[in-house]
């Protein structure tokens, strides 16, 4: 298996990470979430492993804060992946899937060398 490493393909820290990921050698497949959308079933499985969709979903960007107020509160998982599917920019990013399932969100050189140093 290979780590696969979800974003958007014009997004600074997707491209820090991957420029990251490159240097050090690590296979990896990148997945522009806006051009290949993510499964309902996948988002809901990494929202939970990352604690729940307030912290998969980055209620600081652009995206969110431009959001109909009535669109900020979704009850459900019904509603949080809807909301996704409409606006795939709001998972925070860059989203890593571990070779093992596990999800890591963001990056910096730290996560990135616990993450992968030594694989």
């Amino acid at each position: 298996m290979t780590t696969t490493i979800y974003g958007l393909e014009k997004c600074d820290t997707c491209k820090k990470a991957r420029n990251w990921l490159d240097r050090k050698k690590v296979d990896y497949a990148f997945v522009d979430y806006r051009e290949q959308r993510i499964p309902a079933e996948s988002l809901k499985r990494w929202a939970k492993q990352v604690g729940g969709w307030e912290k998969f979903v980055n209620r600081a960007s652009t995206t969110w804060r431009s959001l109909p107020e009535a669109r900020k509160s979704p009850g459900s998982d019904a509603e949080w992946t809807l909301l996704i599917k409409e606006y795939p920019a709001l998972v925070r990013r860059p989203l890593a899937v571990l070779d093992d399932g596990e999800v890591r969100q963001g990056f910096t050189d730290k996560l990135y060398a616990q993450l992968f140093e030594g694989k």
